[in-house]
């Protein structure tokens, strides 16, 4: 598949995020794991920017996305950005349900076309998709049972169990007057202030941690700096533990598998 620029993709400003504390724990963490099977490059697709990270590299790459951005931008913006890079798979964190390893529906804040495009043919290689806030559990994740809560543009929810992932769509639950995802979301920090956003936030953790009864919460997404206290019994996570989820994706024992390269036949998947 040939990916065609055009002039939307081509006003997206690209640029370097500043490699902080926890991006470099990150890939001293990696690195001390031991070489990886694959040269892995990992994708987190949101709605503000994309963002890049690859096997050996300590410097987050991102460019803009938005309302309009489509699958075939997204991977030539990525391309572009991470031209002198060397990567054999691809990891990719989707803002939107995934099923089987292909989104099931187009993101709210992004473009069209993300439901059946072939992000394998695209880049060249084997691809995983996975929802985004599932990715950035897999990258918090210590063991035992655990929920994550992303507070961002929406409410990203994932549930770990004994080391197996099972992405969630909590936010989608009826709260007051609305659902989950538009009190503690960002809609509902903009609507309701800071206070009474966070009063909204103690409440949905503490009635999501009585139904499911994790070992631990972790509050992840970009919203959680504005928190000035965590409820009992979570932790704080972080935007770059999506990336230590895409390259955990393709340890030997993950269990997620990955899109077929181009020029495979379907039929011979493995099962």
């Amino acid at each position: 598949m040939s990916v065609k620029s055009s002039a939307s993709a081509k006003r997206m400003t690209m640029g370097l995020a500043p490699a902080d504390g926890a991006v470099r724990s990150l890939m001293k963490d990696v690195l001390a794991s031991g070489p990886p099977d694959n040269k892995v490059l990992v994708i987190d697709v949101g709605g503000t920017s994309v963002k890049i990270l690859a096997s050996g590299q300590t410097e987050i790459r991102s460019f803009r996305s938005g309302r309009r951005l489509t699958p075939g931008q997204m991977v030539s913006g990525v391309k572009r950005l991470a031209a002198d890079w060397t990567y054999e798979v691809v990891s990719i964190g989707y803002p939107g349900p995934v099923l089987g390893g292909r989104p099931t529906a187009d993101p709210s804040n992004l473009g069209r076309g993300w439901v059946g495009f072939d992000f394998a043919a695209a880049f060249g290689c084997p691809v995983k998709v996975l929802n985004d806030a599932a990715m950035q559990a897999i990258g918090s994740y210590q063991g035992g049972k655990m929920l994550f809560l992303g507070l961002g543009t929406g409410l990203g929810t994932s549930l770990i169990v004994d080391g197996r992932v099972e992405p969630m769509e909590l936010g989608h639950l009826p709260y007051k007057k609305g659902t989950y995802e538009s009190y503690v979301g960002r809609v509902g920090l903009e609507r309701d202030g800071k206070r009474k956003w966070r009063d909204r936030v103690s409440d949905v953790v503490e009635r999501l941690v009585a139904a499911l009864r994790p070992d631990e919460t972790v509050i992840g997404g970009g919203n959680v700096k504005k928190l000035d206290a965590l409820p009992p019994r979570c932790r704080a996570g972080h935007n770059a533990n999506a990336f230590r989820g895409g390259f955990r994706l393709w340890a030997k024992d993950n269990a997620i598998r990955p899109d077929l390269p181009p020029g495979r036949a379907r039929s011979n998947r493995k099962t």
